[in-house]
């Protein structure tokens, strides 16, 4: 009897110690860390970025021709970039539009024109955009007082100057709208040099 107590006892210590042993090999469970990442840097135009523009044709009052909603062009000054990559190029076309149109006249007043910068052509797509200039001719009110003061029909025909925006006038647009990009790789420029060619020289024999 007491050997089976003592045999059971040793099984029961036995046991125990094995169970222990588990308990102590328990791992606690793996919690994953967050990395985080920097921003990816987005490619988009914003709107009110400033996109620089010049004229392609002459505006002036001079030949009374200007009517307010004509359209006119304009194109890209100089590149757009957006982290190196040109997103709209040199010499894109633009379009402007004649807001108000005064012509010159009697009493020395002057020629005014004022337009608006409408969008620009990129790829198959247009690009709103915002923007105003203007041009005033100079008033000829000295010579209108001066005239009355001498003739008074003098100051009646005195004019003042029509108004006048240059061909190639350089003038201040903003994006109306985020322009959303995709960079292209492309490809190097191969440049081909013809290799020399043999010259053959055409001999005449005279007798």
């Amino acid at each position: 009897m007491k050997t089976y107590l003592a045999a059971a006892g040793g099984l029961f210590l036995c046991a125990s110690s094995i169970a222990q042993a588990q308990t102590t090999n328990v791992q606690p469970a793996v919690t994953q860390a967050a990395v985080v990442l920097p921003n990816a840097q987005e490619n988009i135009l914003r709107a009110g970025l400033e996109v620089p523009l010049k004229t392609r044709e002459e505006l002036t009052t001079k030949k009374k021709a200007l009517r307010v909603g004509q359209r006119f062009q304009m194109e890209v000054a100089s590149n757009v970039e957006s982290g190196g990559v040109v997103v709209i190029p040199a010499g894109t076309p633009a379009i402007g539009e004649i807001t108000e149109v005064r012509n010159k006249g009697m009493w020395g007043k002057s020629g005014y024109i004022n337009a608006r910068v409408v969008s620009l052509r990129l790829g198959d797509r247009n690009v709103r955009l915002s923007g105003t200039f203007d041009d005033k001719g100079v008033t000829g009110t000295g010579g209108v007082v001066a005239a009355i003061a001498l003739v008074p029909i003098a100051g009646f025909l005195t004019t003042g100057t029509s108004a006048f925006i240059p061909l190639g006038a350089n003038v201040k647009a903003f994006l109306d709208e985020d322009l959303m990009f995709r960079s292209v790789p492309t490809p190097p420029k191969v440049l081909e040099v013809p290799s020399p060619g043999v010259v053959q020289a055409n001999l005449t024999v005279t007798k």
